[in-house]
């Protein structure tokens, strides 16, 4: 619930707590803190505090005894702000506030516009978050997709709570896969031309190697069929990884993700930082020589055993070149690094939380978010796929076939950690069926209202201008108690790292606004026969985002100019937060559909 609201709550509790303790009733030393929070159930009211509870064994009474001695100075001296102030076993308070309290919180929507819901907790702290980082060895498949929205969505919720926010996508481009990238491209160039070639066991099978050694075909020519084939292959390697680069960028751009840095592995190996990395834990005594190989003594740090970092070859692993990222990223003065992996990653956690610790920052300082695989389904049958034989559907053909906005949504309707079934065909119905579109359309709606209100030159009003007393029933105050929880679902979902939150709370909003706006009339009525005028719906979702182009019914009950105001303004701030949510899911918010 809107934190104002909250703290009025607080503040009268406080009020009696300083008049119990003025008067002697109750014999305080120190008032402690005040917490209020929803009950479990709605009909308690719309607040509870355990305050009593807590006082109890400080001034020696039964707990039901303080909480009712607080109840009787909270009816007597704040019934402006409280409608019933009730006592229930063992000792809480459970508070219904008044329904023109709650109005308030549609001013405060109206005040604040697109930033409502925003605040400033994490006002001065920095975060990197690294996600996608998909190896430049093929185009992005829907795993891709999903980790990528949820990104997304991860940056825009932590920056709307104050945090400062840096996107770094990590391009492994360095080790065995490019190498067998390399390999993968040099055999289907040398097929090209008709030569000999044997493909590698596990190389990469899609068509799309096909496609990259035809265009390094075209570019170079045959002369790569002379000489070593190791050059040629490392010449294919790094051709084709750009070009597999710059798709991906191509893609993510597309898909509306963007990122402040790209970080490249190579980097690490070429300028030394892996060889430094290293040689700071060896002189701290982590890093030690076994049989001619050098272990990072994770263990020290709760990882189940000591890992290779460097081989007795003198090559490195891919632990040495995570050790050495993440000893740069926490060199740049980041407060936290947040991580999106894979859920096939779990096992990682512990040596990068290790490395954080080894150079001397809080486990804390490192988060990992894990995502689970997608199934992609058409019409309720699943689409089979393997990425080993290249046959898999890639984020682009998921987005050209369903929008970008569908394709976030079903991305982040369940929890990361869930496995997620996503449906092409459910996508893309223009049906109540279809989660993005009943959300959207509910945006669309009420522009389509408003459209028509001002064509019939009714003005839309702000809130100081409509008798708040009409919108004290039972249905509006529900809507407006869903608005005020807003800043609540945001902020927690921040902190979380969850974004599907906001998708679920998006869903009941719209829930509520369709059953809202079916049942009760806005505008005026009009002559039955015209095509102009509030209309009821009868929700065939996808004909039109207009209100008059869908059938009517034929009641044309009337409505007083002031409870038209007074909806009007309701369905604006309904409206605004609708919109602000979808914005922070990174998908857009329909005039028209």
């Amino acid at each position: 619930m809107e934190k104002f609201l909250q703290n009025q709550v607080i503040e009268a509790i406080a009020v009696i707590l300083g008049r119990v303790k003025e008067s002697g009733e109750l014999t305080l030393d120190t008032i402690p803190t005040i917490v209020v929070e929803p009950p479990k159930r709605p009909e308690w009211g719309d607040f509870s505090c355990s305050v009593a509870m807590t006082l109890a064994a400080q001034v020696r009474q039964p707990p039901l005894k303080v909480a009712e001695l607080l109840a009787a100075g909270l009816r007597a001296q704040f019934s402006d702000v409280f409608v019933q102030v009730n006592v229930a076993p063992p000792g809480f308070l459970n508070l219904t506030l008044h329904p023109l309290r709650w109005i308030q919180v549609l001013g405060m929507i109206q005040d604040n516009g697109s930033l409502y819901g925003t605040s400033d907790i994490g006002k001065g702290k920095r975060i990197l978050l690294e996600f996608v980082s998909a190896n430049p060895t093929g185009p992005l498949h829907v795993g891709h997709g999903r980790g990528a929205a949820l990104g997304q969505a991860i940056a825009r919720l932590l920056k709307s709570v104050g945090f400062s926010v840096f996107r770094e996508y990590y391009i492994n481009d360095a080790g065995r896969q490019l190498h067998l990238l390399g390999r993968s491209v040099y055999a289907r160039y040398r097929e090209h031309w008709g030569k000999p070639s044997s493909f590698p066991e596990d190389g990469y099978h899609g068509d799309y190697i096909k496609i990259v050694a035809e265009s390094v075909a075209k570019t170079h020519g045959e002369t790569l069929l002379d000489g070593s084939s190791d050059k040629a292959e490392t010449l294919c390697a790094q051709l084709a990884s750009q070009m597999l680069l710059d798709r991906i960028k191509e893609d993510l751009a597309t898909f509306g993700v963007e990122f402040e840095t790209w970080f490249s592995e190579t980097s690490l190996h070429t300028t030394g930082l892996i060889h430094q990395s290293l040689d700071e834990l060896r002189q701290k005594g982590l890093l030690i020589e076994e049989e001619g190989a050098w272990w990072f003594r994770s263990s020290q740090f709760g990882d189940e055993k000591d890992r290779v970092a460097q081989k007795q070859d003198g090559s490195y692993t891919y632990l040495a070149a995570d050790i050495a990222y993440h000893r740069q990223k926490l060199e740049r003065g980041f407060d936290t690094l947040i991580n999106i992996w894979g859920a096939d990653h779990h096992g990682y956690i512990p040596r990068m939380e290790a490395t954080v610790q080894a150079f001397g920052f809080a486990k804390e300082a490192l988060r990992i978010v894990l995502v689970q695989m997608v199934s992609l389904r058409r019409g309720g049958q699943k689409i089979e796929m393997s990425k080993r034989t290249g046959e898999f559907v890639t984020l682009r053909e998921v987005i050209d076939e369903v929008g970008p906005d569908a394709a976030k949504f079903f991305f982040l309707m369940r929890r990361a950690d869930t496995h997620l079934d996503f449906d092409l065909e459910l996508a893309k119905q223009h049906s109540s069926d279809n989660p993005v579109y009943y959300v959207q359309y509910a945006h669309a709606r009420l522009a389509s209202l408003f459209r028509v209100a001002q064509e019939r030159q009714i003005r839309l009003p702000v809130m100081q201008e409509v008798d708040q007393a009409l919108l004290i029933r039972d249905e509006e105050l529900g809507l407006i108690k869903t608005l005020a929880q807003y800043p609540f679902v945001v902020e927690n979902s921040a902190i979380a790292l969850e974004p599907h939150r906001i998708t679920f709370y998006l869903q009941e909003l719209a829930a509520q606004l369709h059953a809202y706006y079916n049942k009760n009339r806005v505008l005026p009525s009009v002559d039955p026969e015209s095509n102009t005028g509030d209309t009821r719906e009868n929700i065939k979702f996808g004909e039109s985002g207009d209100i008059t182009a869908t059938s009517r019914d034929r009641t044309y009950e009337s409505i007083s100019p002031d409870l038209t105001a007074a909806r009007l303004a309701l369905l604006r701030q309904v409206q605004t937060v609708i919109g602000n949510g979808l914005g922070l899911l990174g998908i857009s918010a329909p005039e028209k559909m």
